[in-house]
């Protein structure tokens, strides 16, 4: 009987080192957002590979079912960074050298200021002052606190 639960045990504990090695259906966190792994679309697939962060080692994983996305989409956007002529839109003419110009545009200007409001002048000398202004007397050798 002992032998027996201890063989079960030991089945039990080591069936979960195998359970790592196998494969793996994707499914997306949020609708319409694909999973790409290696340029292919790996929603809904099955992806069977040793690989990932808890892994010591990068193996290629192989997707079952996906489809390939273009690295390119074929989307109607513009992009001058491509360096490719948009599919449609307007088509740009360049006028000839010497065409007739049209009239000059009459000269406009227009300009904005700010600025705090004048203050009337403003000093430290009485509007009519003495004739002679007497300095209070100063004895440096007599303390302030002590009168005369």
């Amino acid at each position: 009987m002992r032998i027996g639960v201890t063989l079960a045990l030991f089945i039990a504990t080591t069936s979960s080192a195998f359970a790592g090695g196998g494969f793996e259906i994707v499914i997306p966190g949020r609708p319409g957002v694909p999973v790409i792994i290696n340029g292919v679309d790996a929603s809904y697939a099955v992806v069977e590979g040793d690989w990932g962060l808890g892994k010591g080692t990068h193996v290629e994983p192989t997707v079952y079912g996906g489809r390939y996305v273009d690295p390119v989409p074929r989307v109607g956007h513009y992009y001058p960074s491509a360096g490719r002529v948009p599919g449609y839109g307007r088509l740009e003419v360049e006028p000839p050298a010497n065409r007739r110009l049209p009239q000059p545009a009459e000269s406009y200007h227009q300009s904005w200021s700010a600025q705090s409001a004048p203050l009337p002048a403003q000093s430290n000398v009485p509007v009519d002052p003495p004739e002679i202004i007497y300095a209070p007397d100063y004895d440096r050798r007599r303390p302030r606190h002590l009168p005369r």
